[in-house]
């Protein structure tokens, strides 16, 4: 691959094969670009990973990825802190970080203006964040990260073989709501003690999560911080009534949740793996830190 050269990731599965039809003619509307255009190939999530950090060493041009958070997620761990343009051409079932960061919501529309910004040399530097795990290991996320309730569900939904599709996460929360319990979380923001106890953490680069629901709704992932979201101890119907706010995101003015702003955020917690951009990440505790203009996005 040269510097002049587009690599793309696609993942086929995004949203749930909605978009399987749609790849021919986002490399058409890439290639107006005047770029040589070449799809990575890989055949798991860890392979597309490789793909991407093997193609910006190799010294692309751009990459870009056609997918959902999940394939976002790869990318993201190739393009973080480097040169190389990033596009993201949305066709999965959350898009929550080409939301959050002004890309167009139709896959077609996307792809031509990552073509035209490629063509006149045009990027937005777009903060992310930047998560160090209790091993020493970096990982990067562009939209939410779940370290509460929601994190500890997708937990359970992972080790589940039945049922398949979105049901075996319903199922997940029914199970999880039956044994929820609070937890002491160790929070410290910029250097300063917000220990708590409670059911529900986010920290947020971008608004959403999930497909769409405002956990972070004030989130702005240029403005060099991030966003941190935590619920008390709430019982099961106390959390039951308000997880439906979360998609106007209303659920910031209860009383028991709290909202903060920091550039640096260290959390820790027994027994919760946190999960970012919808994949799973580590388990706490972990240090994540907002990441001025990490990745210059094409839009």
């Amino acid at each position: 691959m040269t510097s002049d050269d587009i690599a793309v990731l696609a993942n086929p599965r995004a949203g749930r094969g909605r978009h399987r039809g749609l790849l021919p003619g986002v490399l058409e509307r890439l290639g107006a670009s005047g770029r040589t255009v070449r799809l990575l190939s890989a055949d798991s999530a860890e392979a597309a990973e490789k793909a991407c950090l093997r193609a910006v060493a190799e010294g692309i041009g751009a990459l870009v990825a056609v997918g959902g958070d999940g394939t976002l997620h790869r990318a993201v761990q190739a393009v973080a802190g480097t040169r190389v343009g990033f596009g993201l051409v949305p066709a999965g079932t959350g898009n929550d970080f080409a939301a959050g960061t002004g890309v167009p919501a139709d896959p077609l529309t996307a792809a031509s203006a990552i073509a035209e910004a490629v063509r006149t040399g045009r990027s937005t530097p777009v903060d992310l964040a930047r998560v160090t795990t209790a091993r020493g290991d970096v990982r990067w996320f562009g939209a939410v990260l779940a370290a509460g309730f929601d994190a500890v569900v997708n937990e359970r939904a992972n080790r589940m073989r039945w049922p398949r599709g979105p049901r075996r996460y319903d199922l997940a929360i029914v199970l999880e709501m039956a044994r929820l319990r609070s937890r002491r979380y160790s929070l410290v923001l910029d250097g300063v003690d917000h220990g708590f106890t409670g059911v529900l953490v986010a920290v947020g680069n971008c608004r959403s999560y999930g497909g769409g629901m405002l956990i972070c709704p004030d989130a702005d992932p240029t403005d060099g911080l991030l966003d941190v979201v935590v619920a008390a101890s709430l019982g099961r119907g106390a959390l039951a009534r308000l997880k439906p706010r979360l998609r106007r995101g209303t659920h910031v003015s209860d009383p028991r949740v709290t909202s903060y702003r920091a550039r640096e955020v260290r959390i820790g917690a027994p027994e919760i793996v946190a999960y970012a951009d919808g994949e799973r990440l580590a388990a706490l505790p972990l240090v994540v830190s907002c990441e001025p203009g990490a990745v210059r996005l094409l839009r």
